[in-house]
């Protein structure tokens, strides 16, 4: 069995596709069907469902799928290794890390491309159920995602900071001439919200919940800056992250309030999946971070535009 007959199979589970997984191999399509077909021959057993297209891994490709990403995974660890010895880190980190957070992770790949300028960083936006799945699958290396109320599987847990939430009101309304507001008074103003299906929403409507509110937004999105591209109409209000304002800050017409009754928050964290050795490029990222003050940088930020 060869490692190429392995990334063969990675690409069509990933492409679904025979052609595609050929194009994105750089081989033909008859030369990945032959090796993934040696591959079954070696195995024993059928990896690939057949008919007129590519229609799916068997239980026993899947299996095989899983036990791909791992030994590519280790490959790709002692390669790097290898290249440390002769010239200082190098290769790809992949990271993972959800909407929320997005906006804090240059914080971080900052100071460590700093220190490594070999390393390149492949920054993937994920929801904190598909971080879960593809840091199982091996497809990402570690990730950024809240560390408590759903599980994380066997990973490391790294605290970087808790996620404080603010209220966006426009500045000519009753909300921010008053200067704060109460989740109750937020649940009843225009609000522009992230989706359901999204961690973050799903921790504030437990807020609102705890409140005694029920919140009903007007607008819905899973990305953070259609949100923002509403709240610069100035129609809608919004509650935020912190961490949102290093990256968006407070758009013109918006006063940012601080809001009452706000339970513990959330913690935001590295999560590493537990391999022994550790990867020498998830180690450096790891080590890098806990150099790097995030919480006291988001605080101080929220802090000034509170101007407390």
């Amino acid at each position: 069995m060869l490692l190429r007959q392995l990334e063969y199979l990675v690409a069509l589970a990933r492409e679904r596709h025979f052609g595609r997984a050929a194009q994105a191999c750089h081989v033909s399509q008859p030369s990945l069907s032959a090796a993934i077909r040696t591959l079954e021959r070696e195995l024993g057993t059928p990896l690939v469902h057949r008919g007129r297209r590519f229609a799916g891994l068997t239980p026993e490709g899947e299996r095989v799928l899983l036990w791909a990403h791992r030994m590519l995974g280790e490959r790709d660890a002692l390669l790097a290794d290898l290249a440390v010895m002769r010239h200082g880190l190098t290769g790809t980190l992949r990271i993972g890390a959800i909407p929320t957070a997005l906006t804090a992770v240059s914080l971080l790949t900052a100071p460590f491309c700093a220190r490594h300028p070999h390393i390149r960083i492949a920054l993937h936006s994920l929801s904190s159920r598909d971080i879960v799945h593809e840091l199982a699958e091996f497809e990402l290396d570690l990730a950024l995602t809240y560390l408590d109320g759903e599980p994380l599987g066997p990973v490391r847990r790294l605290p970087v900071y808790e996620e404080h939430y603010l209220l966006l009101a426009p500045e000519d309304s009753e909300l921010a001439r008053a200067g704060s507001a109460t989740w109750a008074q937020a649940a009843a103003v225009p609000l522009c919200l992230l989706s359901e299906r999204m961690r973050n929403r799903r921790i504030l409507d437990e807020i609102f919940a705890a409140n005694g509110a029920t919140v009903a937004p007007a607008i819905e999105t899973d990305s953070v800056a259609a949100l923002y591209a509403h709240l610069a109409t100035r129609t809608w209000y919004s509650v935020i992250s912190h961490a949102w304002l290093h990256m968006f800050g407070v758009p013109a017409g918006m006063r940012v309030l601080r809001l009452h009754g706000t339970p513990q928050a959330p913690r935001i964290g590295l999560v590493v999946p537990r391999r022994d050795p550790e990867p020498m490029l998830v180690r450096a990222f790891t080590e890098s971070t806990r150099q790097v003050d995030v919480r006291g940088e988001l605080d101080r930020l929220a802090s000034d535009q509170l101007g407390s």
